[in-house]
């Protein structure tokens, strides 16, 4: 029995490599769980280290929608929830002043599904088949709208005073990240399957380098994955994170560049927007510190 849940562990790794996602067996067993189990799954890391990459490749993976709640600082209900169309329903009030029913049946015509505006929470459990629900950055709302979720999380329905209560459908596979920036609570914590995500190993991100770009040659990209993995040793603002890392190769391969040396730190200077993003991070990459990592690569 053991060795049948390992092979499919190992044929779902395969699977997502095949949909240019690499996930180490541990993930990968942790996002077998969140399948069967229907839990969702809260990604902690680092900005930059793939956590919104997991829901694209598991919605490539299991051919469905992918619905993405993008969360910010005051982040409402409504706004993820569901809203009415009141333009809508001013005019169908106006329509109606001559409809002889009574102010009831009036009501419920208006306040019907026809009327309302979807956001992502409500999208996400009436849609079928299960889509891959995407709540990234939930550690950017505040306490307020993190308790709201956990009539979600835990049953998977929500309350519309007007309608009633929505069941889902179908449940959707869940995903949260966070970047850390405020602690998530324990109530939501407890309803969620638990993968923190760190900056890849050098062999892990030669793979996903070959894998997103499989053009560049073997010698450019173990350089450049060797001189990225150096940068990130840095003091910076912001260590390059996996997107940095591959709009870098794309970069190097449009200036024509082949191989990482000496002679070529100039064009290697002109590249650096696309892996360094803050004004002082690219000021600490002089150019003697640039042909250091270069030599070493």
């Amino acid at each position: 029995m053991a060795t049948d849940r390992m092979s499919e562990v190992v044929s779902l790794q395969q699977r997502l490599e095949g949909h240019g996602f690499i996930a180490e067996r541990s993930f990968a067993a942790t996002l077998l769980l969140t399948m069967e189990m229907r839990r969702p799954l809260l990604l902690e890391g680092e900005a930059g280290v793939g956590k919104t990459e997991v829901a694209k490749a598991l919605a490539r993976l299991l051919d469905t929608r992918l619905i993405r709640l993008q969360c910010y600082e005051g982040l409402d209900a409504h706004s993820a929830l569901y809203e009415w169309n009141y333009q809508h329903q001013l005019l169908a009030i106006k329509l109606l002043e001559q409809d002889e029913r009574s102010v009831l049946d009036k009501e419920q015509d208006i306040f019907s599904e026809r009327y309302l505006l979807k956001r992502p929470l409500l999208e996400a459990i009436t849609t079928t088949p299960a889509p891959v629900l995407l709540i990234d950055e939930i550690d950017r709302t505040d306490e307020a709208f993190e308790a709201y979720l956990l009539e979600l999380l835990s049953d998977f329905q929500m309350s519309i005073p007007e309608l009633g209560v929505i069941r889902a459908t179908e449940r959707p596979f869940v995903i949260l990240t966070s970047n850390g920036t405020r602690e998530i609570s324990d109530a939501l914590r407890r309803r969620c399957l638990y993968q923190y995500i760190d900056y890849p190993g050098f062999e892990k991100e030669l793979l996903i380098v070959r894998t997103q770009i499989p053009e560049v040659p073997e010698k450019l990209a173990r350089q450049m994955v060797e001189f990225v993995q150096s940068v990130r040793q840095m003091d910076l603002q912001k260590k390059p994170g996996l997107a940095e890392t591959l709009d870098w190769v794309s970069a190097l391969l449009r200036l024509g560049v082949s191989v990482i040396d000496t002679d070529g730190v100039e064009q290697i200077m002109d590249s650096l927007s696309a892996l360094v993003k803050t004004r002082e991070d690219q000021a600490g990459l002089t150019r003697p510190v640039v042909e250091k990592l270069v030599a070493a690569c």
